[in-house]
């Protein structure tokens, strides 16, 4: 299998059981579905702390030193014009709390705070970016 037929699979993969699921800090938000899109494309990323909130969700990300420091400890950044689909990226969130989303090629797909289940949108502000 080639390599943009293998990032096809494990997105299909990752859209399908995320798709519908509203931003829910037990089971469903943008540190879970990178770490399911990660096993996907056969990276063994490091276990998740546990939280229920959103509290507790910035507290394990400030623990770990954030997003981007445990994505830079096993994934290469790359320059975000260079995101092939499948690719993660970092965008500003809410509360002073960064959020990840999955390139979809033109597009992102993540949890926006407008809408209650996750959505393609424009690339805006990307902080950073990772070649999975």
């Amino acid at each position: 299998m080639n390599e943009l037929e293998r990032r096809r699979v494990a997105l299909e993969a990752t859209l399908a059981k995320y798709r519908h699921r509203p931003l829910d800090y037990r089971t469903a938000d943008c540190v879970r579905m990178i770490r399911f899109h990660l096993l996907q494309m056969g990276h063994k990323p490091p276990v998740l702390p546990r939280y229920q909130s959103f509290i507790g969700a910035r507290r394990a990300v400030k623990a770990v030193g954030g997003i981007d420091t445990v994505l830079d400890t096993f994934l290469p950044r790359i320059p975000y014009a260079r995101m092939w689909p499948g690719d993660i990226a970092l965008v500003e969130g809410t509360d002073d709390m960064d959020c990840a989303v999955l390139c979809l090629g033109h597009k992102v797909f993540g949890w926006h705070e407008d809408a209650n289940e996750p959505v393609n949108m424009e690339l805006r502000a990307i902080k950073a970016a990772w070649r999975v």
